[in-house]
C-alpha cells in the first residue's frame, strides 16, 4: 500500500500537473490513460524527462477514472465558491468520489487523475475534506490555505518580487518580502481604521478552516455534526462582537446592521488581491453601490432582492410562531434548547434545513447579492468578489453588516425564551471573592496588546518557479501572554466546577455605561474549563495560551516543523486542531491611553454543565468554536451561556446580573505602537 503521506503531495504547487516533481523531487508514475489531452501524445517525454531529475517514483493503480460530469463545468481557470449553488454541488460530488475510495491506493489514483482536470480552488477544497473525514487519513498534516494559494491572502505586488527572488537568489540568500500592512486603503476611509483586524491573515484562515471542518453541503454524514447549525450562529456572534470591541478601540460606532438591500452600500472596498488561477483581479466595490436582481446565467443563478424579502419574511414567521414548517408541512417545534440549532441550519443554509425549498438559502445567497453587487448580470464577464469567497469574505467590511443583520435574526430568536432565573445562574456554595489578570512583567489587571511581524514560506504555492524556500514577512496584531488568578469559596463538600471568562467594553460608544440587555450581547468569550473545587478557600490559576477557543500561531499557519507531534494519538488529531481562534488575536487592540474593559467570571455547576463521553485522545484545542472531532459539543449550556438571553426582570445593570458565583474585575487593555520583529530563522 502506498504511504498515504504521498497524498499530501497533491497540495504542492496545485497549477503545476501531477507528473511535476513535487515535495523533494518526488515524482508520481501516472499512467498515460491519466495524463489530460494536452499531454497525451508526448506522455512517453514527460515520463522520461520528469522520472530522471526524481528522487523517488511513486506508482500509481491504474483504475476505472472517476465520472466527473458537471464537476468539469466548472473551468480550470475560474474562481471557485461554496456559497455558489452550481459550485457547492460539484464540490459535493467532488468529496463523495472521494470518499468513496476504498483504499488509499484508489484515492490516490483518483485525487491524481482529477487534480490536473478539475479547478485548483475546487480541488483543494474538495480533497481537504474528505482528508479530513476519511477515517484512514484524519492523521495527515493538512497544509494551510494560504501555503497552497497565496494568492488569497497576499499583495498581488509580493508576486512579482517573489518570482524575482527565486530565479536570482541562492536560497540561502534570500530575505522576506515585507507585505505593507497598510495596502488596501489610507486612513481618509474611516473603515481602513480596522483593516489590520479584517484582513488579518490568521483570522481568514480561521474562517476559511471553521467551513472545511463545518461544511455545509456534500455527504450527509460529514455535514450532520453535533449542534451545527448552534456552532454556526455562536461562532459568527462572537466575531461580529469582538469587530464591534475592535471597533469601539478605534473610535468608530458599533457596526449597522444591513436590514435593508434596496438602499445604497456606502462601504467601498478595493482587495489588491490577484487570483493565480483565473488571471484575474479581485473586483473592487466603489461607494454607494445598490445591489439589485441577479441574472448570471453562466453561474446558474438567479435571485431577485424579493426572494430574500420571502425567505427573511419565513424565518421570522417561525421565530414568532416558535414552529418551522418541515418539507411534508408538519409542524417542527423551535424548542428551548434545540431550536437554536434547527434556525442555524435554516439561515446559513445547510443541507440539514428541514424545509429549503420553503425558507431557501438566506445567509448565503446574501453573501452572493454583495459578492456580484459590481456586474449583476455578466454584462462585464467579472468574477465575484471576496463577499462571495468564505476563504477571504471577512476582509470586507459588508461581512460584519451582513452578519449584524443574520445575528440579529437568532437574537430576536433568543428573546423569545425564558430568561434565566437565579436558581438556573447561581451555584449555591460557591463564592468568586477576587479576579486578577497579571501579564509577565506587568502591573496587574492590564493586559498588553503590539504588533508583531513573522514570516511565512510560500514556495509551495508558486506554480513554475525554481524550488527552494520564498518568505513573506506581514505584521498582525499580538497580545503579551497572561495569567489568571481566581479566588473561590466553596462552603459544600469537594465538587466540580465550569470557569467561564468573557470580556466586554465597560462603557458604551458614548462613553455611558451600558445597560445589560446591549452589553451581553457585547461579551466575548476568552475561555472555558473544568475546575476541581476542595471545600473552603481555593486558587484557581490559568494561562491565557491554555484559552477553550484558540489555537496556537504554527497551528492556525499549518507550520507543520513547529509543536507538531510526533505520532499516536496526538497527531491523528492534529487537523482538527487546525480549526480555532487564532491566539494572537485573543485580545482586542484597546488603546494606547488604555481601553477600560470589564473581565465576567463565572463558576457554573458542572454537573449541569457535563457532557458524558470519553474525549482521551481528542483535540479540543479551539473546542468553543470548533467543537470535538467525532464527538458531542463538549459543554451541555447553550452557546454563549449565561449571556445569551435577555436578563431576567429587574436587570438593568451588568452587577444587577451578577450572583454570587459571578464576580467582574475591571481590566485595562493598553496598546503600545511597537512593532517585534521575528526571530532569525538562521
Amino acid at each position: 500500500m502506498t504511504d498515504k503521506s504521498k497524498l499530501l503531495l497533491l497540495f504542492d504547487r496545485p497549477q503545476e500537473p501531477s507528473f511535476m516533481p513535487k515535495g523533494n523531487k518526488e515524482v508520481f508514475d501516472v499512467p498515460n490513460n491519466f495524463l489530460p489531452e494536452r499531454y497525451k501524445p508526448i506522455g512517453v517525454q514527460i515520463a522520461n524527462r520528469f522520472g530522471e531529475q526524481a528522487n523517488e517514483k511513486i506508482p500509481l493503480k491504474n483504475i476505472t477514472p472517476p465520472d466527473l460530469e458537471g464537476v468539469l463545468d466548472l473551468g480550470r481557470h475560474e474562481n471557485f465558491s461554496l456559497f455558489v449553488p452550481k459550485h457547492r454541488k460539484v464540490a459535493g460530488k467532488l468529496i463523495r468520489i472521494f470518499l468513496a475510495a476504498e483504499s488509499i491506493d484508489d484515492l490516490l489514483s483518483n485525487a491524481v487523475f482529477c487534480r490536473d482536470r478539475v479547478n485548483p480552488y475546487l480541488f483543494y477544497y474538495a480533497f481537504s475534506v474528505a482528508l479530513l473525514h476519511r477515517p484512514d487519513t484524519q492523521n495527515l498534516d493538512l497544509p494551510s490555505f494560504i501555503h497552497v494559494f497565496p494568492d488569497k491572502y497576499v499583495d498581488s505586488q509580493v508576486f512579482a518580487r517573489a518570482r524575482e527572488e527565486a530565479h536570482i537568489v541562492p536560497e540561502g540568500s534570500r530575505t522576506p518580502i515585507e507585505i505593507p500592512q497598510d495596502f488596501t486603503a489610507s486612513d481618509l476611509d474611516e473603515e481602513h481604521r480596522v483593516a489590520y483586524w479584517r484582513e488579518d491573515i490568521g483570522l481568514n484562515l480561521h474562517h476559511w478552516h471553521w467551513h472545511l471542518v463545518y461544511p455545509f453541503e456534500g455527504a450527509r454524514e460529514i455535514v450532520d455534526k453535533n449542534r451545527r447549525g448552534e456552532i454556526f450562529y455562536y461562532m459568527h456572534q462572537q466575531i461580529i462582537a469582538r469587530f464591534n470591541i475592535e471597533r469601539l478601540c478605534n473610535g468608530l460606532k458599533r457596526v449597522v446592521k444591513l436590514s435593508n438591500w434596496r438602499e445604497p452600500l456606502p462601504e467601498a472596498y478595493f482587495p489588491k488581491l490577484d487570483s493565480l488561477v483565473s488571471s484575474r483581479t479581485w473586483p473592487a466595490r466603489p461607494v454607494n453601490q445598490l445591489p439589485r436582481d441577479l441574472n448570471r446565467e453562466v453561474d446558474q443563478i438567479r435571485l431577485s432582492l424579493d426572494d430574500l424579502d420571502r425567505w427573511r419574511d419565513r424565518i421570522y414567521d417561525a421565530i414568532h410562531s416558535g414552529m418551522v414548517r418541515g418539507e411534508n408541512g408538519q409542524n417542527i417545534p423551535l424548542t428551548e434548547f434545540e431550536g437554536i440549532d434547527v434556525l442555524g441550519n435554516i439561515i446559513e443554509s445547510s443541507i440539514l434545513s428541514p424545509n429549503r425549498n420553503y425558507y431557501g438559502d438566506f445567509h448565503n445567497m446574501g453573501h452572493i447579492l454583495i459578492g456580484y453587487i459590481h456586474d449583476p448580470d455578466h454584462r462585464f464577464l467579472e468574477p465575484f468578489g471576496v463577499m462571495a469567497d468564505p476563504a477571504v469574505d471577512l476582509r470586507d467590511p459588508l461581512f460584519f453588516r451582513w452578519h449584524a443583520y443574520i445575528d440579529d435574526m437568532f437574537q430576536e430568536f433568543k428573546a423569545t425564551l425564558p430568561r434565566y432565573t437565579v436558581a438556573q445562574l447561581n451555584y449555591p456554595g460557591v463564592t468568586v471573592n477576587s479576579i486578577e489578570v497579571q501579564a509577565k512583567g506587568g502591573r496587574p489587571n492590564i493586559l498588553s496588546t503590539f504588533w508583531q511581524q513573522s514570516d511565512l514560506d510560500l514556495s509551495r504555492g508558486l506554480d513554475f518557479q525554481p524550488r527552494g524556500s520564498v518568505f513573506v514577512r506581514f505584521t498582525h496584531l499580538q497580545n503579551q501572554d497572561f495569567t489568571y488568578k481566581i479566588t473561590v469559596n466553596n462552603s459544600g463538600n469537594n465538587r466540580m466546577g465550569t470557569c467561564r471568562i468573557f470580556l466586554a467594553p465597560k462603557f458604551d460608544e458614548r462613553g455611558n455605561p451600558w445597560l445589560f440587555r446591549n452589553q451581553k450581547d457585547m461579551f466575548i468569550e476568552l475561555d472555558r474549563f473544568a475546575v476541581s473545587l476542595k471545600q473552603g478557600a481555593n486558587t484557581i490559576t490559568r494561562h491565557s495560551t491554555e484559552s477553550s477557543l484558540t489555537i496556537p500561531f504554527e497551528r492556525t499557519f499549518r507550520n507543520l516543523d513547529v509543536n507538531r507531534p510526533t505520532g499516536g494519538d496526538a497527531l491523528s488529531q492534529f487537523n482538527f486542531c487546525g480549526c480555532g481562534w487564532p491566539q494572537h488575536m485573543l485580545l482586542p487592540k484597546g488603546t494606547e491611553a488604555g481601553y477600560l474593559c470589564q473581565l465576567f467570571v463565572m463558576i457554573s455547576n458542572y454537573a449541569d454543565d457535563r457532557v458524558e463521553q470519553d474525549t482521551s485522545g481528542t483535540c479540543n484545542d479551539g473546542d468553543t468554536f470548533c467543537g470535538i472531532k467525532d464527538k458531542l459539543y463538549p459543554d451541555r449550556r447553550s452557546m454563549g451561556y449565561p449571556f445569551d438571553r435577555m436578563p431576567r426582570d429587574g436587570v438593568d445593570t451588568l452587577q444587577q446580573f451578577l450572583t454570587p458565583n459571578m464576580r467582574v474585575q475591571d481590566v485595562v487593555i493598553q496598546f503600545s505602537n511597537r512593532v517585534v520583529k521575528p526571530r532569525s530563522r538562521d
